[in-house]
């Protein structure tokens, strides 16, 4: 018990244990504030992947419409609900099962 109260009123100890309790919690980097950082980080980094995917995907399609007539057909009645003369378009949406 002895050795420890020593211990504890080492001036380098004191020293050392004050700049540990500063960095961990009155620092502006503090423990806190870094966790918050890296949850932005991970939110932002699931918003970068996700509009990447999108970006690739609309690349994709916009390339089909480049190059094939049919396919620009296709996606302008399916998007746009456009129609050719005397004609109807029927939209069907499938409803989602009820439990």
């Amino acid at each position: 018990m002895k050795r420890l109260l020593e211990i504890c009123r080492n001036k380098y100890f004191i020293a050392t244990a004050a700049f540990v309790v500063w960095m961990l919690f009155f620092d502006k980097n503090d423990m806190l504030s870094q966790y918050e950082f890296r949850t932005e980080v991970n939110k932002l980094q699931e918003e970068k992947d996700f509009y990447t995917e999108e970006t690739a995907k609309v690349k994709k399609d916009l390339n089909e419409l480049n190059t094939n007539l049919k396919t620009a057909e296709k996606f302008a009645r399916e998007k746009y609900y456009m129609k050719k003369p005397n004609e109807d378009v029927f939209v069907i949406i499938k409803e989602a099962p009820k439990d």
